[in-house]
């Protein structure tokens, strides 16, 4: 996933973000929908495009690029597709461009052909490492702080912005599911263990990592079920003997991954009952394992 598609996502979930970008009131994201457009004549895509969800002539649209590689062609590229997908299409609206750098040295110098359109009031340049000035206390801008964060500064971010999204959100499922697919972009190598720590019970249940972890055991469990109830079944002959197998040993498979999985979320700090709940195991059994751990 490269960084732009982060980005995307973010502004698809939480059009306010972008807005706050911007400096305009984050309420503006909810007249908004944030699109690809395609221009059909020339079969040509537009990726990161802000349109009024309802026809509106006031409100311009804003075209997104998010630039993260110095490209000294990229404004003739960037104001040639605005220019294109308008000729092309029957809107009136006025258009506001917005180029998302993580820096300034990023930035291309040629720009000298363009001066008149790199105005303010025409094109916003935002620069990421900047945005501390603007918005020091913004969820949105800390969220979009954590994708440009630094790996080794990039654990400790996420740990902060899930705490404060937990206190400030009413609804915070959506926000936590994007913050850890940030994290699984930006450090594939971490460890199950430490996803985990992020997050309580509740919402890494929620998560789409927790779902992908639990079908995994489950899976696991049914291939060892599969191939035990094949073995049994030729040794025995019969089809009997082959489901027996196959059921039981997918059973014991589902079993011993749950049970692998007890004692590393005690160590998390979760309590037997939360265990129990989370594995769909008998708090007894899970007491049983944490006794012979200790």
């Amino acid at each position: 996933m490269k960084t732009d598609t982060l980005f995307y996502r973010l502004f698809q979930s939480f059009p306010e973000f972008f807005f706050e970008l911007i400096q305009l009131p984050s309420t503006q994201g909810q007249t908004y929908r944030f699109d690809s457009v395609e221009v059909k004549q020339l079969a040509f895509r537009i990726d990161g495009v802000f349109l009024p969800k309802t026809p509106n002539p006031d409100l311009p649209i804003y075209f997104c690029e998010v630039q993260f590689q110095n490209d000294n062609l990229f404004y003739g590229r960037f104001f040639a597709e605005i220019f294109l997908y308008l000729s092309k299409t029957e809107t009136n609206n006025d258009w506001h461009g917005v180029v998302i750098y993580p820096n300034r040295q990023v930035e291309s110098n040629n720009i000298q052909r363009y001066q008149d359109l790199l105005t303010p009031q025409r094109v916003s340049r935002i620069y990421l490492d900047e945005l501390v000035e603007i918005h020091p206390s913004s969820i949105g801008i800390a969220t979009v702080q954590l994708i440009i964060s630094q790996d080794t500064q990039a654990i400790n971010t996420a740990r902060q912005l899930i705490e404060r999204v937990r206190q400030e959100l009413n609804h915070p499922q959506d926000l936590l599911q994007l913050i850890e697919t940030i994290l699984v972009y930006k450090l594939p190598r971490l460890s199950r263990q430490e996803i985990e720590a992020m997050f309580s019970l509740d919402e890494l249940k929620q998560t789409q990592y927790f779902q992908d972890v639990r079908e995994e055991a489950r899976q696991e469990g049914w291939q060892e079920g599969r191939q035990e109830g094949r073995q049994e079944g030729r040794q025995e002959g019969r089809q009997e003997g082959r489901q027996e197998g196959r059921q039981e040993g997918r059973q014991e498979g589902e079993l011993a991954a749950k049970i692998a999985s007890v004692p590393r979320l005690l160590r998390l700090g979760l309590t037997v009952e939360q265990v129990a709940e989370a594995l769909e195991l008998d708090i007894k059994q899970v007491t049983e394992i944490q006794n012979s751990n200790n």
